[in-house]
C-alpha cells in the first residue's frame, strides 16, 4: 500500500502539467517579491485582458500542432480580419457585431485555404502557413496603404474589451467559453481524439477508417475563425483597427502550445497543458513591467520589459523544443530495450 502511493505521488509530480504549475507559483512568487502592485485585483484582472488575444491563438494551434502540423499564419490572420472589420464597419456601414461574425467567417476562410493546400495538394504545413503569412499580412497593409487605420466604434462594442462583467474583464467571459469547447472538443469526442491519432501516424489513421484530410482541413479552418476572433476582441480592446495588429502572436501561441506539453512532433499533449503554459507567458509578460527597482545596462529592467520578454520567451520556447525532442528520443530508447529484453534473438524471417 506505501509503495503503491508513493508510485501515485511521483508519477503526478512527473506530470508536465504539475511542473508547470509549479513554475507559475514560482513566478508569481517572484514577481510579488520583486515588483510592485502585482498581486492586486486589477493587475491580476490586466494580466489576463491583455493576454486573452494570444490565449485564444494558443487554443486555436492546439488541435493543429496534435495533428502533427503548424499555424504560423494566425497572427497576420489578425492583423487582416482587424482591417476587413473595421472597414466592414466604417465602408460598408455595418453593425459591430454583424462585422464581427464575418469576420470570424472571414478568418474561417483563410484557415481553409491553409487547409485546402496542405490537404488537397499535400504540401508541408510549415511552407504552405509561412507563405500566408505573408500573404495576410500583405493583403492588410494594401487594404489600409500600410497607414490607415480604423477607429470610433461604439461604445458597447469596446466594452467587450475593456468592461468588466461580475468582476472578470468582458472577453475572459468569451476566452472560458472557447476553452471549454476546445477541451470537449479535444478530449470528449472522437472527433478530437483523431488528432492525436493524425499526428502520432497519418497513414495508420487511414488505415483506421479515419477521414485524415477532413479532420485536419476542420483543425486550419477552426484556428482561422479563432484568429478572426481575437482580432475582434484586441480591436475592441485598442479601440483601433489596424494592419499591424497581431504582429509575433503566432510566435507567443506557438510558444505556450509547445511549453505546455504538446509535442511540435504531433500525437500528444492536452488543452490543460496548453492554458498553464499561456499563463505562464501571461504573468511572465506583465511581471517584467512591474519590476522597477533592477537595472540592466543602467536601465530599468521595466523600460526594456518587452525586448527581455521576446528574448525570454524565445529562449522558453528553444528549451521546451528541446525537452520535446529529447522526451520523444528517449521514449524510443526505452520502447527499443523493452522490445530487446523480450526478444534478445529474434529469428530471421525466411
Amino acid at each position: 500500500m506505501p509503495s503503491h502511493r508513493k508510485f501515485s505521488i511521483k508519477s503526478l509530480l512527473a506530470r508536465h502539467e504539475m511542473v508547470l504549475l509549479l513554475v507559475i507559483v514560482i513566478e508569481v512568487l517572484l514577481f510579488d517579491a520583486l515588483g510592485r502592485r502585482f498581486l492586486t485585483g486589477g493587475n491580476v484582472a490586466n494580466i489576463f485582458r491583455h493576454s486573452v488575444e494570444i490565449g485564444l491563438l494558443a487554443l486555436a494551434m492546439t488541435p493543429v500542432v496534435l495533428t502533427g502540423g503548424i499555424d504560423l499564419s494566425v497572427g497576420s490572420m489578425m492583423g487582416l480580419c482587424a482591417v476587413l472589420f473595421g472597414m466592414m464597419v466604417h465602408v460598408l456601414g455595418l453593425d459591430p457585431w454583424l462585422a464581427a461574425v464575418l469576420t470570424i467567417g472571414c478568418g474561417a476562410l483563410g484557415g481553409g485555404l491553409n487547409a485546402a493546400l496542405i490537404t488537397r495538394f499535400k504540401l508541408p504545413p510549415l511552407i504552405v502557413t509561412l507563405g500566408t503569412f505573408s500573404l495576410f499580412r500583405g493583403l492588410a497593409e494594401a487594404l489600409t496603404k500600410g497607414s490607415q487605420s480604423y477607429s470610433s466604434f461604439p461604445p458597447s462594442f469596446l466594452a467587450l474589451g475593456n468592461a468588466n462583467i461580475a468582476g472578470l474583464p468582458a472577453q475572459i467571459w468569451v476566452f472560458l467559453v472557447v476553452a471549454i469547447g476546445i477541451y470537449v472538443w479535444v478530449h470528449r469526442t472522437t472527433f478530437g481524439r483523431s488528432f492525436y491519432a493524425i499526428g502520432y501516424s497519418p497513414e495508420g489513421a487511414r488505415y483506421a477508417g479515419i477521414p485524415v484530410a477532413r479532420n485536419t482541413s476542420l483543425a486550419y479552418i477552426i484556428a482561422g475563425a479563432l484568429a478572426g476572433l481575437a482580432s475582434v476582441i484586441l480591436v475592441a480592446r485598442l479601440g483601433e483597427a489596424r494592419a499591424n495588429a497581431g504582429i509575433g502572436y503566432e510566435l507567443l501561441a506557438i510558444t505556450a502550445v509547445v511549453l505546455g506539453g504538446v509535442s511540435i512532433f504531433g500525437g500528444s499533449g492536452t488543452v490543460a497543458g496548453t492554458l498553464l503554459g499561456w499563463i505562464s507567458l501571461a504573468i511572465l509578460n506583465n511581471g517584467l513591467t512591474r519590476i522597477s527597482d533592477y537595472r540592466i545596462m543602467d536601465q530599468p529592467v521595466s523600460s526594456v520589459a518587452r525586448e527581455l520578454s521576446g528574448l525570454l520567451t524565445g529562449v522558453l520556447l528553444l528549451a521546451a523544443l528541446a525537452i520535446g525532442a529529447a522526451t520523444k528520443n528517449l521514449a524510443s530508447r526505452r520502447a527499443h530495450r523493452q522490445s530487446f529484453a523480450q526478444n534478445p534473438n529474434p529469428k530471421p524471417s525466411s
